[in-house]
Parts: C-alpha cells; structure tokens; sequence
C-alpha cells in the first residue's frame, strides 16, 4: 500500500428536532457523496442538541481527528440559531456582522419587509469567516479556514456545496462495485476478511437483509483504484463461487 493522504471530513449535525424524531437529517448522505466526489471521505458524525457549550466541544473534538469539518442547522434567524456564536466560542473568535452578509440579505429582503433585527442574525460569522453562496434564499454559509457552517434545509445545504465543488484539496473519488448472495454473514466472514487482508487498497463492506422469507447480503468493494477494485471483486467473486454461493453481479 502506498502512503497516499487519505482526506477525511467530519459532519456535526445540529438541532434538538433531529435528537427528537420531528425531522429526518437528509444532509449527511448528501453530504458523503458530495465529498466523496471531492475525494474526501466522511469519517464522523455527531448529532448534538441546540446547546453552545455541547456544539462547542464537538467542534473541537472533530477537527482534531479531521481534516474537513462541517455543521449542518442553527443558522437562521431565531433565538436558539446558535451555531454561529458555538463555532466562535470553539476557535476563540468574536461574532461579527459581515457587511457583504449583511449587503446580500438587504437585497433578497427588499421587496419583502427589509432586513429585520431577525433576519440580520443570519449575516453573523466568526470574525475572519468567509461567505459560502447560497442563491436559494440568501443567507448565505460560512467558511472559516478548515470550518464550513452550513444550513439545515437540504435544499439549501445542496446549493451550499454545489458552491464549493472544487474549492477542497483532496484525493481520489472513492469508487466501487456490489455483488449479493443469498447467504448469511456469518457463512461468509472468513472468506470477506481473508479477500479484504489480501488486498490492501480496498475495503469490503458486508450489508445483510431479510426478503422472500430468506436472508441474503450484499457486498461492496470500496478502493480509489479502478484496477485493484476489479482485482479484489474477481477474488471475492470466486471465493464465494468455490464455497458454492451464487453470486450476483450488481448486488440483489
């Protein structure tokens, strides 16, 4: 295996509505395949409630271990949109009203009763942070240094990243093949991770299911190499063939 650097995002997700069932997060798939794209790999996410001081400690906590951190929620115009002042605490930095912020939301807000007090609450940033576009509704995201705060509302957190493709170093796309059996995992642990050991560059992942009134499983060959990917799924493929499964291309 070469020593490539591997890019490695972390996500917190931010909203009492989420810890508590009223809203489905959308964002963190979105967001996986979006960096996977940029050839960043998501490796954590955090869901954590609208207080400061929780928000705060694992924005600290995820940047230690990641290259890339992004939040998602709490930067509307409401009292509890607190992930701003959170992400300030966290770097040490004042909050601010950013003037091209500020100039934007005056804009979309013209025809539509001015910048109230509330709505100014979305042109706050970290002192030193940068705008992130969003054409949707206005306010924008924030980027400050390796920190990207973005909306909740997948619509506009899409708009957000469609806004920094191509602005984040990174390494290759991760790419990958699926292949099924009608099996039990546990009749086809030994055979995943001896093919997996045997090669390096690629991870396999095991996903079962129940359907028919059977149990199957699908397997995903995970690499940034196209050529060792076919290599380790032929392998795959044919120690299970030789176990007698039938395997599937394309997963069942």
């Amino acid at each position: 295996m070469d020593n490539k650097k591997i890019w490695k995002a972390g996500l917190i997700v931010i909203g009492d509505e989420i810890l508590s069932g009223r809203t489905q997060d959308k964002n963190v798939a979105a967001l996986a395949k979006w960096l996977n794209v940029q050839g960043i790999q998501l490796a954590e996410v955090r869901i954590v409630p609208d207080i400061i001081e929780h928000i705060a400690e694992a924005v600290n906590e995820v940047r230690a271990t990641t290259d890339y951190l992004f939040t998602t929620g709490g930067i509307g115009p409401t009292h509890d949109d607190i992930t701003v002042d959170a992400v300030a605490a966290a770097i040490g930095a004042d909050v601010i009203v950013h003037p091209r912020a500020r100039a934007m939301l005056e804009g979309y807000y013209g025809d539509k009763g001015g910048l109230t007090e509330a709505r100014l609450r979305m042109a706050r940033v970290p002192d030193g942070g940068e705008l992130i576009e969003n054409r949707m509704s206005g306010a924008p995201g924030i980027r400050h240094g390796n920190i990207f705060i973005m909306a909740g509302i997948p619509a506009i957190a899409a708009q957000m990243m469609d806004a920094l493709t191509g602005q984040l170093e990174g390494g290759d796309p991760v790419i990958s093949e699926t292949i099924g059996c009608w099996t039990a995992e546990s009749e086809v642990a030994d055979i995943l991770g001896a093919v997996e050991n045997a090669h390096p560059e690629c991870q396999i992942g095991s996903y079962p299911f129940f359907r028919e009134g059977r149990v199957g499983a699908n397997f995903v060959v995970r690499s940034t190499d196209a050529a060792q990917l076919a290599t380790c799924v032929a392998a795959l493929t044919a120690a299970l063939a030789d176990q007698g499964q039938q395997v599937t291309a394309g997963g069942i």
